[in-house]
């Protein structure tokens, strides 16, 4: 099997071209399978470009506990990027489809190749039935979002804020960030009762309006360098609870991306894709 090993800041993943591999027989497995930095590829995950009947491709994501995901922000640049690059398509705006819906991407060529992807990730969900949580609501904002509620956690209590970007996200504003708030509380946060199909955790320290820094706790993967969905979440957070304005600047452990919640209610994010290296990967005797 053909691969190729990309990445967008530092959040990477295998890409498989399923326009022309066969799609692979147990993709969990697989993703476990290449993902293991030690014994395989070494990865966040997997991702699948397939044939699409509604777009010009359609995007397969496994975490790396071979879990399926809806949505991967970096990914879906890095698949737009692949498209282009590789010849599958000479559009400059391509049509994605992904578990949260078929997506637009812009494209920004330099000397014939994707350097950076603007992705429009579509609508926040806030409705706390389809992030999915079972926290209640704020009743003070409209629309009864769960900004700034309280999550039991142990002997304490965090004050969180949970969006969806067609996967779902729980938000924490700290003031300092640590290793304790990604690899202590992450996990916890994960796998807490209040989400039903687990959760990505976020924790952010505010810079300014217009910048901040995050860390992210991924479902299914842990510790990232990036996550595209996650910086989106982020940035609606931190507008609907009066941290930060709707056009932000996220520093992640592997780059920056560009966030913007339009008036048209869509987020849009720009940020870098990369193409690593390409091999083969198959069982050895």
């Amino acid at each position: 099997m053909r691969f190729t090993k990309m990445h967008g800041a530092g959040n990477d993943y295998v890409y498989v071209n399923c326009f022309e591999e066969p799609l692979p027989d147990n993709p969990p497995e697989l993703a476990r399978q290449v993902s293991d930095r030690h014994f395989g590829i070494g990865a966040d995950g997997l991702i699948l470009i397939c044939r699409s009947r509604s777009a010009d491709a359609r995007m397969r994501v496994f975490n790396a506990d071979g879990s399926e995901a809806e949505m991967c922000g970096n990914g879906i640049r890095c698949a737009a990027k692949y498209l282009y690059d590789h010849e599958l398509s000479d559009k400059k705006t391509l049509k994605i489809e992904t578990g949260a819906g078929v997506l637009s991407v812009e494209l920004e060529v330099v000397g014939g190749r994707v350097r950076r992807v603007r992705a429009d990730m579509g609508r926040p969900i806030l409705d706390p039935q389809n992030i999915p949580t079972t926290l209640p609501g704020n009743p003070l904002l409209d629309g009864n979002p769960v900004v700034d509620v309280d999550l039991p956690l142990d002997d304490r209590k965090l004050q969180v804020t949970c969006v969806s970007m067609g996967n779902p996200h729980c938000v924490t504003f700290v003031e300092e960030l640590t290793d304790h708030w990604v690899l202590d509380i992450g996990p916890k946060i994960e796998t807490d009762v209040h989400f039903p199909r687990r959760v990505n955790a976020e924790f952010v320290e505010v810079i300014s309006p217009a910048e901040v820094r995050v860390r992210v706790w991924e479902r299914g993967s842990g510790q990232t360098l990036a996550c595209g969905t996650g910086a989106c979440a982020v940035c609606v957070a931190g507008a609907l609870a009066g941290r930060t304005t709707r056009n932000i600047l996220a520093h992640l452990p592997g780059g920056d991306l560009e966030l913007h919640w339009a008036d048209d209610d869509h987020v849009y994010m720009t940020g870098e894709a990369v193409e690593v290296f390409s091999g083969e990967w198959g069982i050895a005797n």
